[in-house]
C-alpha cells in the first residue's frame, strides 16, 4: 500500500525518460529575468516564449520580471526554485559569469546550482550619447579631461555596460562618475534627455533610437560596420578594440533538472534559432543568433567565468554583497 501510494504521489519520476520529458509541460512555465520589462533580455525573452509555445504542444512560456539586487534577485529566484522544469532562467554574462568575479559572497553557484540548457544569442555594445553630443570618442574623451566632468549610465553596477564603460574611463584617464540603472531602458531614456553624457549600450537597447537620430552612436563592438548603420565606426576602427565586449545569452533550469526535459528544451531552441525567419527577426531586433546546445554551453560558461574575472582585475570593479 505504501510504495503504491508513493507510485501515485510521483507519477512522472515512475516513466521513462523520454516519457517524462514527452508529457512535460503539464502547466505553464515561468521564464524568469533578473531584470525589468523592456531592455534586451526581455525582448529576447519574449520573442523566445512565444517561438516555445508555438514548437511544444501544449506549452505554455511566461516572462517572469524579477529585477534588484545587480541581476542576484531574479537568477537566485531560480537557483532556489523546484527542479521541475517548470521554473527557467534566462539570463546572461552578468547573472552567470560577471556576478560570480565580482562579488565576494554570492548568494547561489552559477555552475554548480543550473542546468545548462542552451546559449541563446549575443548582441554587440554601443557607446552611444545624446543627440547634440560629441561627435567622437576623441571628443567625449577631451570632454573629461582637463577639469571637465562626465557622468555614464550603466544597466546596473557590475553589467558589462559598467565594466565596459569604466574601461574606457580608465584608458583615457577621464574625470567620470557612473550612473548605475536597474536595466537598460531608463539609463537610455536618460541618455536621449541628456540627464547623463554617454551610455554603453547593448545595440536592440538603442539601435531604433540611433537610426531615428535620437542618439549617436560613437563606436560598436561588431567586426565590421552594420549595413543599418554604416555611419557608425567600429571599435577597432578607432583603436579602442579593448572596448569590444559582447554580451551573450543563455537558458538555465536549477540543478538537478530531469536531463530529459533539458535536453528536449536545448533541442527545441537550436532547432527554433537555426530557423531562417528566426534569425533574420532576431537580426531586426539587433541580436546576433548564436545557439549552442547545453553541453558546448556548460563548457562556454567555465570560460567566461574565466575571462570576468580577469576583466575584473583589470577594470577594479567590485560590488558589495
Amino acid at each position: 500500500m505504501i510504495r503504491r501510494r508513493a507510485l501515485f504521489a510521483t507519477p512522472m519520476l515512475a516513466l521513462p525518460a523520454a516519457a517524462r520529458a514527452q508529457a512535460w509541460p503539464a502547466r505553464p512555465v515561468r521564464i524568469v529575468l533578473a531584470y525589468p520589462p523592456g531592455g534586451s533580455t526581455d525582448v529576447l525573452a519574449r520573442t523566445l516564449a512565444a517561438a516555445l509555445a508555438e514548437a511544444i504542444p501544449g506549452g505554455t512560456f511566461v516572462v517572469d520580471n524579477r529585477p534588484g539586487g545587480a541581476a542576484v534577485v531574479g537568477t537566485q529566484a531560480v537557483a532556489q526554485a523546484a527542479a521541475d522544469g517548470y521554473t527557467l532562467s534566462l539570463g546572461n554574462n552578468q547573472t552567470h559569469a560577471a556576478n560570480a568575479a565580482m562579488l565576494p559572497s554570492l548568494p547561489f553557484d552559477p555552475i554548480a546550482d543550473f542546468a545548462p540548457i542552451a546559449r541563446l544569442a549575443a548582441v554587440h555594445h554601443a557607446l552611444v550619447v545624446p543627440a547634440n553630443g560629441p561627435r567622437s570618442l576623441a571628443e567625449l574623451a577631451a570632454k573629461g579631461r582637463n577639469g571637465g566632468r562626465v557622468t555614464y549610465a550603466s544597466s546596473g553596477a557590475g553589467s558589462a555596460s559598467h565594466v565596459i564603460a569604466e574601461t574606457f574611463v580608465r584608458r583615457e584617464g577621464l574625470d567620470a562618475t557612473h550612473v548605475p540603472y536597474r536595466g537598460g531602458a531608463q539609463a537610455t531614456t536618460d541618455t536621449v534627455s541628456g540627464t547623463v553624457d554617454f551610455f554603453v549600450s547593448t545595440w536592440p537597447q538603442v539601435v531604433a533610437l540611433v537610426r531615428d537620430g535620437r542618439l549617436r552612436a560613437l563606436g560598436i563592438g561588431a567586426p565590421a560596420r552594420l549595413p543599418e548603420t554604416p555611419d557608425v565606426p567600429t571599435f577597432g576602427e578607432l583603436n579602442a578594440q579593448d572596448l569590444a565586449v559582447d554580451a551573450w545569452f543563455g537558458l538555465w533550469a536549477p540543478a538537478r533538472t530531469d536531463a530529459a526535459i533539458v535536453a528536449r528544451l536545448s533541442d527545441t531552441l537550436v532547432g527554433i534559432l537555426t530557423q531562417p525567419a528566426m534569425r533574420e527577426r532576431l537580426t531586426s531586433q539587433g541580436f546576433v543568433a548564436a545557439p549552442m546546445p547545453a553541453g558546448p554551453f556548460a563548457a562556454f560558461q567555465r570560460d567566461e567565468l574565466a575571462r570576468w574575472r580577469r576583466m575584473v582585475e583589470i577594470t577594479g570593479i567590485r560590488l558589495q554583497g
